[in-house]
């Protein structure tokens, strides 16, 4: 039976790997079966190593000659490459691609994209070459001249067509890093193949709706959250970063912005021919060292050549962090970079070459000006999102940082003057303290910026050149390091200590429902003169607006509700109690406060709860469903959820917000920095597969010390999962909590939304959710204003949905608790409605408020 059971697990393992082989080519016919003629065709005419050569090379190859003549070239050029480097190449990239590409669009489609973006590349690349002219004449002589053979075109095409088959996110994910790519590769390196690719992944980003059977939608904005602002903003300086370096590494860049290689960095190399006519000009003496050094300088001397852009990489990971540093940092050195290569601009539009690598030749004026425009963008850029980057270290993180780095700096500085004196005969001329000292800031500074001060010394042995280019790049690696690790520090706000504070008494004496939502990053703290109870408020066009109701022991909920009132009067600030239970409202009507019902809590009383009966038929259905599918419910945190369950967390969340194409909300409403918080409680709906199709997140309710209950913030959904997700997900919660002994479930408030027959069960509710309310005074609210509630909230429900979401709520069953905002006077109405807008939607951009009119104006239609 052993060896029955040995020779059953040798079979398998042997079957597996044609099972997936058979697998691939049933799934990719057309890939396989290109890539098979790819390499038949390369062998059949010799062409694998050295590439096709005449009379072949017409036919097979796109230029400028191609049409009318070799017209098959635009099709043909993709079966062929450049040598056996191109056919590698050219393989991986088509498997890499090809397989997934073909598995979305299916191979009929994907023989239809590839066919037609490759015809429209090839074409575009001609048209574009022949006609361009002007400004980069150099450009255009280049291209002019330039042939093109191998399958890029082709696969980036391809790529750009399968991702309209993606979901949201990972469709801009791909366009974004795709287009990012060509794009800096056709303003930078410049070449015939750089301009096909773009103009085949244009091609196919707009003919790839069509593929699927729909129109190109285009967006009418470019990010959808402050993490993909972030992201972008990164992205963009990266790009800009790396550019003038692919330039300078190849020698052939003639980019509208292979110019930027020269102004920003000095990586480039002369040829011998070159360099002997500098060398033979005695007045070019300091010119001739600094070039022989630059010349025989390895890794270490392009890395320092290179610096400022390693730099601004090194600050575009601080900037998706949203690190407050790393904007900063980047901004200044953006500046000083571009400050830097105008005088180079100037120093050559005066007649000066600039240094040892001068822009040489009959160069346009304009050619050299305009690039300058990017970089000055940027720059710009950086300096009009600076709210988007908020988020510090603790103090004293850079000042360590810095003393750190001084330390090296020292340690390093001391080796360089102790190594140089053991190596003195190692050196040209030979090196003594003096010329050591004399050369040490060299050492950590940029190879471009000695081109205006010679070195006193230059390296002749092996030892002596390590020490020589060694010591920059030790401290400039460690520095990298250093600034990497503390974009990783926990973010800190000025408020912290506050935080902690108001964490610490609400998880011993308790609060709403809402109460969590007030350690949230973004609010102020008032502290009662007990220090027993504290108040979260946001400060907003001369408005406190509170986070809920007070946090503290229910015996001084009044004197906080007058404290905070007083506090905000000697400010000289309008108190504004929000979203406030039937307590507050009662305290803040005896201090002569209006007050106006401005949402709808649903609460789920626990302990005998179970969905049984034909009015729990919905969410008996998501249950019978999930089971059918595979799917469970299963808790977990932020902070402990693997890596893979953490991406696809933040992915449903882009995905849910970028569909919306309106900014996310805040204040009392969560979103991914609200959920990374070891206090809240993560429930996810996942298949046998790991899946992750929908996300909610449940904020503790604490009263005197202990959790009694849960509040749901957090609700995602992904587009293409299980549809019945959220149903699913809350049932579940629902019983599992009740099986943990907690009491009350709050499913949260649906702003600007009530329930008409609330009212009179809005006490009972009142006692389950925050302690018994006592007879009150109320002073009544204007009927005009309640009519313009009523009217804001049936404008902005094809927006925002609130009223769909409390009617969605209503298959639980729930029992009804309205929630209140109170104010002292109705004139101040107007900043509030300016403080809640701000609150709620602290980061919308022109176009989204635009959209968000549009959409207002075509539903009063």
């Amino acid at each position: 039976m052993q060896h029955g059971s040995a020779r059953q697990t040798a079979g398998r393992w042997l079957r597996w790997p044609a099972d997936g082989l058979r697998g691939t080519v049933a799934r990719s016919p057309v890939t396989l079966v290109f890539l098979a003629l790819f390499w038949f065709l390369g062998i059949l005419t010799s062409s694998v190593l050295d590439g096709p050569d005449d009379p072949l090379l017409p036919w097979v190859s796109v230029s400028v000659d191609t049409l009318p003549d070799y017209w098959p070239a635009l099709l043909l050029s993709a079966l062929w490459a450049n040598g056996l480097a191109g056919y590698i190449s050219g393989t991986l990239l088509t498997l890499a691609v090809g397989l997934p590409a073909e598995r979305l669009l299916g191979s009929r489609r994907f023989l239809a994209a590839a066919v037609g973006t490759q015809v429209i590349g090839a074409l575009a690349g001609i048209g574009f070459a022949a006609g361009l002219n002007g400004a980069f004449e150099d450009w255009g002589r280049e291209l002019s001249t330039d042939s093109f053979v191998g399958p890029v075109a082709l696969v980036c095409g391809v790529a750009a067509a399968a991702s309209a088959g993606m979901g949201t996110l990972w469709r801009r994910r791909v366009r974004l890093a795709l287009f990012t790519l060509l794009v800096v590769l056709a303003l930078y390196s410049g070449a015939l193949r750089d301009v096909m690719s773009l103009a085949a992944a244009v091609a196919g980003g707009i003919w790839g709706p069509y593929l699927f059977g729909r129109r190109p939608r285009w967006p009418r904005s470019l990010v959808s959250s402050r993490r993909e602002a972030r992201v972008l903003i990164g992205l963009l300086v990266v790009a800009t970063a790396v550019g003038p370096v692919l330039a300078a590494l190849n020698v052939r860049a003639v980019g509208p912005l292979a110019v930027l290689a020269y102004l920003f960095t000095n990586a480039e190399t002369l040829d011998p021919v070159a360099l002997a006519n500098i060398c033979a000009d005695p007045s070019m003496h300091a010119e001739c060292r600094t070039a022989r050094l630059e010349q025989s300088a390895g890794l270490a001397g392009f890395f320092l050549a290179v610096l400022p852009q390693v730099l601004l990489i090194v600050f575009a990971d601080g900037l998706r962090r949203g690190r407050r540093f790393a904007w900063i940092s980047a901004l200044i050195l953006q500046g000083l970079m571009t400050l830097a290569a105008a005088v180079r601009i100037g120093f050559f539009l005066a007649g000066h070459t600039g240094g040892v690598y001068g822009v040489g030749g009959k160069v346009q004026p304009l050619a050299l000006v305009l690039p300058m425009l990017l970089p000055l963008l940027v720059f710009v850029l950086l300096a009009l999102s600076g709210r988007l980057f908020a988020v510090s270290a603790a103090p004293g993180t850079y000042r360590r940082l810095f003393l750190t780095c001084a330390t090296a700096g020292v340690i390093l500085a001391a080796v360089w003057v102790g190594g140089g004196l053991l190596l003195r005969n190692g050196f040209t001329p030979r090196a003594d303290m003096e010329s050591l000292l004399e050369d040490l800031p060299l050492r950590f500074l940029p190879v471009s910026e000695i081109i205006s001060r010679p070195p006193e010394l230059l390296p002749q042995s092996l030892p002596a050149i390590i020490l020589y280019e060694g010591v920059g790049v030790v401290f400039w690696i460690l520095t990298c390091v250093l600034l990497l690790r503390s974009f990783l520090e926990p973010a800190y706000s000025r408020f912290a200590l506050d935080e902690e504070r108001a964490r610490t008494l609400l998880t011993s004496s308790g609060g709403s429902t809402m109460a969590w939502m007030t350690l949230w990053s973004g609010n102020s703290y008032w502290f009662s003169p007990t220090g027993n109870s504290y108040v979260a408020y946001r400060l907003g066009s001369g408005v406190a607006l509170t986070v809920g109701d007070p946090v503290g022991p229910p015996a001084e909920l009044r004197q906080s509700v007058e404290g905070f009132a007083a506090y905000c009067a000697e400010s000289g600030v309008t108190a504004c109690f929000y979203s406030v239970n039937e307590a507050t409202r009662e305290a803040a009507a005896d201090l002569g406060h209006t007050d106006l019902q401005v949402a709808e809590e649903t609460l789920l009383p626990l302990g005998t709860l179970a969905f049984r009966g034909k009015r729990f038929q919905d969410v008996r259905t998501a249950f019978n469903r999930a089971g059918k599918a595979g799917i469970r419910a299963e808790w977990t945190t932020y902070r402990t959820a693997p890596l893979s369950v953490l991406d696809q967390i933040n992915a449903i969340s882009e995905e849910w917000v970028a569909e919306k194409r309106m900014p996310e909300m805040g204040f009392t409403l969560g979103g991914i920095e609200e959920i990374d918080d070891d206090g809240v409680r993560l429930l996810l709906a996942v298949d046998q597969d790991r899946t992750v199709h929908g996300v909610t997140s449940w904020l503790p309710i604490y009263r005197d010390g202990e959790i009694i209950g849960w509040t749901l913030d957090f609700m995602r959904r992904r587009a293409r999962g299980f549809p019945a997700a959220m149903d699913f997900l809350i049932a579940s919660a629902a019983l599992s909590l009740q099986d943990e002994g907690f009491r009350v479930l709050s499913l949260s408030g649906a702003p600007l939304a009530r329930n008409e027959a609330s009212s009179t069960a809005a006490s009972e509710a009142g006692n389950a959710a925050g302690g018994a309310a006592a007879p009150r005074r109320v002073t009544e609210t204007p009927p005009a204003l309640e009519w313009l509630m009523d009217r804001l909230g049936a404008t902005l429900e094809p927006v925002y949905g609130f009223r769909s979401l409390l009617a969605y709520k209503a298959k639980f069953q729930p029992e009804y608790v309205p929630l209140y905002m109170t104010y002292v006077d109705a004139a101040s109405l107007p900043a509030i409605a300016n403080a809640l807008a701000r609150a709620y939607v602290p980061h919308v951009s022109v176009g989204q408020t635009f959209t968000l009119a549009r959409r207002i104006v075509g539903n009063q239609r």
